[in-house]
């Protein structure tokens, strides 16, 4: 964890991704669960076209409602952090003793990280944070509502190939296929990806993930979700 507390703090050279990976394969995943829930709520013995419709209009009007939560929740959360970053560059400048210091700095490091610090390496670091100017307060920048944005459009357009093929496919039955088919292949695809990020096992990442999806797809239905 970086203790970079405001947008007016200096950049640093190479700008971290506003959206880490994990980020992006969860919207989607979350994006297709919440559309699983409506099509797999579909009677395709008697649907008809207007119920198809109601349908898509259902699985496009939740996932826009559930974006725009989960775009605004990002921005708190990442305002919240900036505070909390904030506080701890303030209490670090204004304590003189290293010991609570040095549990602040380790506090916000990653775990493997911190537990290899030795109390001279923890003094470097304090000491260059002593040396930064401290912002008037944690605010948000333009790249946070361009990254909240990205939020939106993952969990929405993350609907489009799932409930798409009712919007083509007259039959039912088949669009309801064809729907399940790209949804299997997009969760496994999440799974496979954050395998490989995580650089385990991609192909056992990618069935577990496929596995929870559908479990999770069948428990929100049969909760009433």
């Amino acid at each position: 964890m970086t203790i970079s507390v405001a947008p007016p703090a200096p950049a640093p050279a190479v700008a971290a991704p506003a959206l880490s990976p994990v980020d992006r394969v969860s919207g989607v995943i979350f994006g297709l669960i919440m559309a699983l829930t409506f099509t797999g709520t579909l009677s395709v013995a008697t649907a008809d076209r207007n119920e198809v419709r109601d349908m898509l209009i259902g699985a496009l009007g939740c996932n826009i409602a559930w974006g725009l939560v989960d775009a605004v929740m990002y921005l708190l959360a990442t305002l919240t952090e900036r505070r909390r970053n904030l506080a701890i560059l303030r209490e670090v400048q204004s304590r003189p003793g290293a010991g609570r210091v040095h549990q602040l700095i380790a506090d916000a490091l990653p775990p493997v990280i911190a537990s290899t610090m030795e109390p001279a390496e923890l003094d470097v670091i304090r000491a260059r944070l002593e040396r930064l100017p401290v912002p008037p307060a944690a605010s948000l920048a333009l790249g946070d509502f361009r990254a909240a944005l990205g939020v939106f459009l993952l969990v929405f357009l993350a609907t489009l190939p799932v409930a798409l093929p009712f919007a083509f496919i007259h039959d039912a039955h088949r669009g309801l296929r064809v729907s399940n088919g790209i949804a299997l292949i997009m969760l496994f695809a999440g799974g496979y990806y954050l395998g490989r990020h995580a650089e385990a096992h991609p192909w056992r990442t990618g069935v577990a993930t496929l596995a929870a999806g559908v479990l999770l797809v069948w428990a929100t239905i049969a909760l009433g979700g």
